[in-house]
């Protein structure tokens, strides 16, 4: 047995202080008060991240290894860097490509650190495709219908981000009534078209203002129509592919509580090397951006951890909303229940130090 006295413990959406966790055989059996505060470590400890857009890690790309092993091995190059459990994307590509990333996604269904399926596209406007292949953009069709089918028969989690303008009302009514989480991203959608979408299903926003027309006085557009909604919306808080001020004001403007979710939209370089290749073309690492050959933004070089301290440290964001927005918001955002600690592995768990950075939770404990 092992009691463990961070400084700051979170749960249910609070950062608790005074409290003595207890782990036996790996496994958090009870949390109480503590006894004595002398020896408060770590700084901070919570839920692994969990992270519902992961391109790629560790030198792999979905795309490129649409595998078990090559799921895993993305999996476990986040893992090191704080994210305990991860929905490995694929985005546009040939049907096979996408089929793969489903017989895969089946494959390691039962993994703890896999959350299910992300298929981006290809069902987006190709004027907002961003790297995605111009060539393998198409309408929705039965091909992937047929696919979207096999994973829910499998028990597979799916988030389909497509153009909700690009699908017909009937269309986005049976994908939900299949239990498709529908994620409107890669769109020129008005503010109308976004909202009638969100009535026939779509429940979440794929990347927020990214990939999406911008607000102007008169049109408000898909990002308008996002921010004002109750709806789940993703966002990248890496500073470069949207600004701070933006972000806070996307933040503060919701009208619901627990909407906004971080994710990573990282690629292979995250945990892996400086470059790799996507539809045969060379990515790069140039000033902290992912840059394709046409010098568009390729994805990021971010993990959640790193996501999660620059919100804090640039947003005028509770540390407590943050690590919520890295833990419970994007599980709620695929339907899954807030993390309840009690007969949860420690090993899903992660401890900060001050700076908001990752440190050995396990260094002097014997779980």
């Amino acid at each position: 047995m092992t009691v463990i006295t961070p400084k700051y413990f979170y749960h249910a959406g609070r950062l608790l202080t005074g409290k003595a966790i207890t782990v036996t055989d790996g496994i958090i059996r009870e949390i109480s008060a503590a006894t004595s505060i002398a020896d408060q470590s770590p700084y901070i400890l919570m839920p692994g991240c969990h992270d519902i857009q992961v391109n790629g890690g560790g030198g792999v790309m979905v795309n490129s290894d649409p595998s078990p092993e090559g799921l895993r091995k993305i999996a476990a190059a986040h893992a090191t860097l704080g994210t305990t459990a991860i929905m490995p994307t694929v985005i546009t590509d040939t049907p096979d490509v996408i089929d793969a990333a489903a017989d895969a996604a089946i494959a390691v269904r039962d993994d703890p650190n896999q959350l299910g399926l992300h298929i981006e596209g290809p069902h987006i406007d190709v004027e907002k495709r961003g790297t995605h292949n111009a060539d393998y953009i198409r309408p929705l069709d039965d091909r992937t219908l047929a696919t979207l089918v096999r994973l829910r028969q499998a028990g597979v989690t799916v988030v389909l981000t497509l153009a909700p303008e690009l699908a017909s009302p009937e269309q986005l009514d049976a994908l939900s009534k299949l239990g498709v989480i529908l994620s409107a991203g890669h769109s020129n959608a008005s503010a109308e078209q976004t909202r009638d979408a969100m009535d026939h299903g779509v429940t979440v926003f794929t990347h927020l203002f990214n990939a999406m027309p911008q607000m102007k006085s008169r049109a408000p557009g898909i990002v308008g129509a996002a921010i004002l909604s109750n709806a789940y919306c993703g966002l990248i808080a890496d500073g470069i592919h949207v600004s701070w001020d933006m972000l806070q004001i996307a933040i503060a403007a919701r009208p619901a509580a627990n909407k906004m979710f971080l994710v990573s939209d990282a690629m292979a370089t995250v945990g892996g090397p400086d470059h790799f290749d996507l539809y045969g073309k060379r990515i790069t690492i140039q000033n902290g951006r992912l840059i394709n050959d046409e010098g568009a933004l390729a994805g990021a070089h971010l993990d959640m951890v790193t996501a999660l301290r620059n919100l804090h440290q640039s947003v005028d964001v509770t540390l407590a909303e943050c690590i919520a927005m890295a833990t419970d918001n994007p599980r709620m955002a695929i339907g899954l229940l807030p993390i309840d600690p009690i007969d949860r592995p420690i090993d899903q768990f992660i401890a900060l130090d001050s700076d908001l950075t990752l440190t050995d939770l396990h260094s002097g404990n014997a779980f």
